[in-house]
């Protein structure tokens, strides 16, 4: 059973925006905020450069990575075709307005980016 920590408010998280979480383990996690209110948490590094995917632009339940534009999927971390990579995803909870982390995900120490899923 999962320990949550919780990290704000969801108004603390701009519509169409992202919060910076600072990991002890490095690596910070960027949390975002979609247009309709759902929220989703990826490692804050794209796997094509490293760019910071918290300060891209997030629409319907993608980001655009500010170096290249990438567009990574929030729901599972993975890049669009035809590009190929994904980031590590981690688990969120939205209990009435606060917005918490799995504690063992975050204190836990996570490669920075996932092996590429195979194409179907």
């Amino acid at each position: 059973m999962p320990e949550w920590k919780t990290l704000c408010r969801l108004e603390d998280i701009p519509k169409l925006g992202a919060r910076r979480v600072t990991r002890a383990s490095g690596g910070d996690v960027a949390v975002f905020r979609t247009a309709d209110d759902k929220v989703f948490a990826l490692l804050d590094r794209c796997p094509h450069k490293g760019g910071p995917l918290s300060q891209g632009i997030v629409f319907g339940e993608s980001v655009a990575c500010p170096l290249h534009n990438w567009t990574i999927g929030l729901h599972d971390g993975c890049a669009a075709a035809p590009d190929v990579g994904c980031v590590r995803k981690f688990s969120v909870r939205l209990d009435g307005e606060l917005v918490s982390l799995d504690l063992d995900e975050l204190n836990g120490v996570v490669p920075e980016t996932e092996p590429a899923k195979a194409l179907a």
